[in-house]
């Protein structure tokens, strides 16, 4: 019996707790479901064989999109049945496709008055951000809308009252909502483009996959690969939440789709609630972490950096399967503290009787894969991967899709963009303001000074700010915005701590030296031959900042550089996603709780305590060269990762095969310092690789023995 067709008595009323308070109807229904499909044939056209104007296709992407929020989403809960309100949203769609048109006719017309607004420019633009606005507030709530509205009125009113090194002379009314409307910088700017593009075409492709039934052959197979193992429900969870989530990129919905299987095989096994719910929550949140989609983070990424988009997934790989590890770390712990059985119907489901049954759904991620690294652009390889989904679903005798099921996916993966779509070209604005006025570079001396250049504590703060962030904001959007303020500064302090102990090492290459020559004449010498470190850094803060960056190129390499700047981002981005897990704002955690039907800020706790692997794994990207190394390097890091990891979680609940004594407890927390801190020599790893095994086998024979 596949995990599709078993009976779940919970599934209908959990996934309704999610459908918030979209309107529906026979007509809207009908006219959704056009839209959706018109929208969906659009954007594949735009990103396949278009070639209209950015400006156009933004403003045509934010319209259709939102006209599909106005139309779901009410105004207020309250209203979802009023015929008032939806008057009034249809008035919404109207001054939507309004717009667009405005632009198409009138842009030339703007630049022949020399960028001087008339009387239709003010109110379009004004009409378009208020509509910008109020379509976030729907689908995202107020914080938000208000964090536009600060930084829009930043640069034209307040920021000039401000003191100190947040001071700004201010802009023009006019400049400003030019800036924000009409020109490729604001609401339809490079953010917009990512979301109209890359965005669009995979989360279109995840819904394909979906309507073929990958969800269901993901969750069979992750039941299959787990049924063996202790505590295979909870792996069942990890597997099938990161399979999952490396296409959706949605961690509440990637919750809500595989928890109401995962949550009740983990209690039924014998798993708490709270752990089964917590368990899910975490796994699900890795799903945003695991290539290909990695929920947009991987394309905006690769936008900020110029680093291409198959090098961005190919070194978030191995990141991501130690955040996923380290959850099934604590799956098998608990799973032996609380005698997991196995669930009855597990052994049913064997390995090859389900890739027999679903290998075609592997074929869509190998065309993907493959056009990919051939270096065919992403969007190009999303589009004929989708047809690819269609192909290989004739495999199947169940999920053929024909034309009915073609237009489902189509209208399906729209609707899952819509709130996405507004999103993105919304925090355009924030992200406008910030380049304007130069507070991105001010935030980033501020966190290193607040520091005191140390990067051990500019993670810390970064990860603090994210979590405030957070608790207004979705990860995508968290990202950019901290992205956009604190990435440079982390980018330098990492490529600085490299390049010092290249200086302490005396292996400076020689062209790097030239600039010391303007410094300090007499440190060459000493340069050749290394140096303590606290010279070193004395030495490079001679360094005028307008030298560091041709110092850091000459002295670490363009390639080198380039992976310390994906470094930086990538960092910023997972301790983005530590808001779903996060109390008191974690949707995730909750999504999880309400199917487990356990206490939301609980299962928060939970779920935070699980997800540990986000603070652990940014830690070792800022000091290892677990981003970027070569092979060697990149195998003797993981593998004492991956026990390391293990035993900080063993120390973590003490627990490992059998209960820890507060002596075995120290011995395995300084085991795991052991095999992760950066930097030691390999006997020393090798020591704490020795003292994990030690314990984990004399565990295991008492467990036994007990047993």
């Amino acid at each position: 019996m596949t995990a599709s067709s078993q009976p779940n008595e919970s599934q209908e009323i959990n996934l309704s707790d999610f459908e918030t308070t979209h309107r529906s109807g026979p007509w809207l229904n009908r006219f959704v479901f056009t839209l959706s499909v018109l929208l969906a044939v659009a954007h594949i056209y735009i990103n396949t064989l278009g070639t209209l104007p950015e400006l156009w296709v933004s403003a045509f992407h934010f319209a259709g999109f939102g006209a599909l929020c106005a139309l779901l989403i009410p105004a207020n809960p309250k209203w979802r049945n009023s015929k008032i309100a939806m008057i009034f949203d249809s008035a919404i769609v109207l001054a939507l496709v309004a717009m667009v048109f405005y632009i198409i006719l009138f842009e030339d017309a703007l630049y022949n008055r020399g960028v001087t607004f008339n009387t239709g420019d003010w109110i379009v633009s004004f009409v378009s951000v208020a509509l910008a606005l109020e379509l976030i507030r729907r689908t995202s709530g107020w914080f938000i809308p208000f964090l536009i509205l600060v930084a829009l009125t930043y640069v034209v009113i307040w920021g000039q009252w401000l003191g100190g090194m947040f001071t700004f002379p201010g802009l023009s009314l006019e400049t400003l909502m030019y800036r924000s409307f009409f020109s490729t910088d604001g609401m339809f700017g490079s953010i917009s483009r990512i979301s109209w593009s890359f965005v669009f075409m995979f989360i279109l492709f995840g819904a394909f996959l979906v309507k073929s039934g990958a969800g269901d052959f993901i969750i069979d197979l992750s039941r299959s690969l787990a049924s063996k193992m202790i505590g295979g429900p909870g792996f069942v969870a990890v597997l099938g939440s990161g399979l999952m989530g490396s296409v959706s990129g949605s961690s509440v919905a990637n919750t809500v789709s595989t928890g109401v299987i995962t949550i009740p095989l983990m209690r039924k096994a014998g798993f708490p609630a709270r752990f089964a719910a917590g368990i899910e929550a975490a796994a699900s949140t890795g799903g945003q972490l695991m290539p290909p989609v990695m929920g947009a983070g991987a394309f905006i990424m690769a936008s900020y950096t110029q680093v291409s988009y198959v090098t961005i997934i190919s070194v978030a790989a191995i990141p991501a399967l130690l955040y996923f590890l380290s959850v099934g770390f604590f799956v098998r712990v608990e799973a032996k503290r609380s005698k997991v059985i196995s669930t009855q119907g597990d052994d049913e489901i064997v390995v090859s009787e389900v890739l027999k049954g679903g290998w075609h759904h592997i074929l869509p991620l190998g065309v993907l894969v493959t056009l990919l690294v051939q270096g065919f652009t992403p969007t190009y390889a999303a589009g004929i991967s989708i047809l690819a989904v269609i192909a290989a679903s004739f495999l199947s005798k169940k999920h053929r899709m024909g034309p009915i099921e073609i237009l489902d996916a189509m209208a399906q993966g729209a609707k899952n963009m819509s709130t996405t779509a507004v999103l993105l070209v919304g925090i355009g604005l924030v992200v406008n303001v910030i380049s304007t006025t130069g507070v991105g570079n001010t935030f980033s001396l501020l966190i290193t000074d607040w520091a005191g250049g140390s990067l051990f504590f500019t993670i810390i703060l970064i990860a603090i700010a994210s979590l405030i962030l957070g608790m207004g904001l979705p990860v995508t959007a968290s990202y950019i915005v901290l992205g956009t303020l604190s990435a440079p500064a982390l980018y330098n302090l990492i490529a600085e701590s490299q390049l010092i102990e290249m200086m302490a090492s005396g292996t400076l290459p020689e062209a790097a030296n030239a600039i010391f020559m303007l410094v300090d004449p007499a440190a060459l010498a000493t340069l050749a031959q290394g140096m303590p470190i606290e010279q070193a850094e004395a030495l490079l803060a001679q360094v005028p900042s307008d030298f560091k960056g041709m110092l850091m190129d000459q002295a670490l390499g363009a390639q080198t550089v380039a992976m310390i700047l994906v470094t930086a981002h990538m960092i910023i981005f997972w301790l983005s996603q530590d808001s779903n897990v996060t109390p008191p704002v974690c949707l995730t955690a909750f999504a999880a709780a309400a199917i487990a039907k356990t206490p939301p800020m609980l299962t928060g706790m939970t779920a935070w305590k699980l997800a540990k692997g986000l603070y652990i794994v940014p830690l070792l990207m800022a000091y290892t060269p677990l981003i970027g190394g070569d092979g060697d390097e990149l195998l003797r890091l993981t593998f004492f990762a991956i026990f390391g990891m293990y035993a900080l979680v063993s120390a973590m609940e003490g627990y490992l095969e059998d209960k820890l004594s507060i002596v075995t407890r120290a011995l395995m927390l300084a085991a795991s310092f052991m095999m992760l801190w950066p930097n030691l020599d390999l006997w020393i790893q090798g020591i704490g690789l020795a003292l994990f095994l030690v314990v984990f086998v004399l565990g295991n024979i008492t467990y036994k023995k007990k047993a």
